[in-house]
């Protein structure tokens, strides 16, 4: 895959789908920035592990809802590298409650540390790329931000605003050159659905036209292509990555 930029920021890729989406961009010839927030050893063991593979990696620590922490981050990394082509925002939580027992602190926790902070980045990648017009963003948000979900309105709310945010950052930076995408993975098989009991998985697969969780590598390929120069007239796209069970 060709990319006419040297590296990429992606945030939470101390493990699961963000680790993948290192590994892969290594892979594939950029120097990746992997962002850890508390999970330090896992994201030097990435960092090693790409290196073993002949890529190039670097590690930086940092809470993405922290704007000033944020900003300092994309700061370092221009300084260092003397730009930043890409970014993938990946990081996020979940704090499901039913509606009727979530309090404002649970909704608001979940925007800050998915919403507010793709939007931080989004916001900074405008500013270091619109410098020499070129740049790609991919906003990695969930099928529950285009179907909803009960148990997750906190999260259905961030990862729809997500959608929306990257539609009017995509018409706002295209002048620059700069776009932004979005991916929406439906269930993929992490570490997060792995200690799922076997009758749920059974149910939610069921529900999944190719009978099947996804991969992260399937996540990962999907972010290599919209970042890549092969993608260069898409943008403000939501690209479905879920076996089609949201079409």
């Amino acid at each position: 895959m060709k990319f006419s930029g040297s590296n990429v920021l992606v945030t939470g890729a101390s493990r699961g789908i963000g680790a993948q989406i290192a590994r892969t961009l290594a892979e594939m010839g950029l120097k990746v920035w992997v962002n850890y927030r508390s999970g330090e050893a896992e994201a030097n063991a990435v960092k090693a592990e790409i290196e073993a593979a002949g890529g190039k990696a670097d590690v930086i620590g940092f809470d993405v809802s922290n704007e000033e922490a944020f900003v300092a981050a994309v700061k370092s990394i221009v300084e260092t590298d003397g730009e930043l082509s890409y970014l993938v925002n990946n990081a996020g939580i979940t704090n499901d409650k039913l509606a009727m027992r979530m309090k404002t602190e649970d909704f608001m926790s979940v925007i800050e540390a998915n919403l507010k902070s793709t939007f931080i980045g989004c916001r900074e990648a405008v500013k270091v790329m619109g410098k020499k017009r070129f740049g790609s963003v991919v906003n990695i948000a969930s099928i529950v931000g285009e179907t909803g979900n009960a148990g997750q309105t906190n999260y259905s709310a961030s990862k729809g605003g997500t959608i929306a945010m990257t539609k009017s950052f995509a018409i706002e930076a295209a002048p620059r050159n700069i776009r932004y995408n979005t991916i929406t993975p439906g269930f993929i098989a992490t570490e997060m659905t792995d200690v799922l009991k076997d009758e749920v998985k059974d149910a939610f697969t069921a529900k999944i036209p190719m009978g099947r969780f996804g991969n992260p590598s399937e996540v990962a390929d999907a972010v290599a292509f919209l970042l890549s120069d092969h993608a260069s007239y898409i943008t403000g796209e939501t690209l479905k990555v879920n076996g089609g069970m949201y079409m």
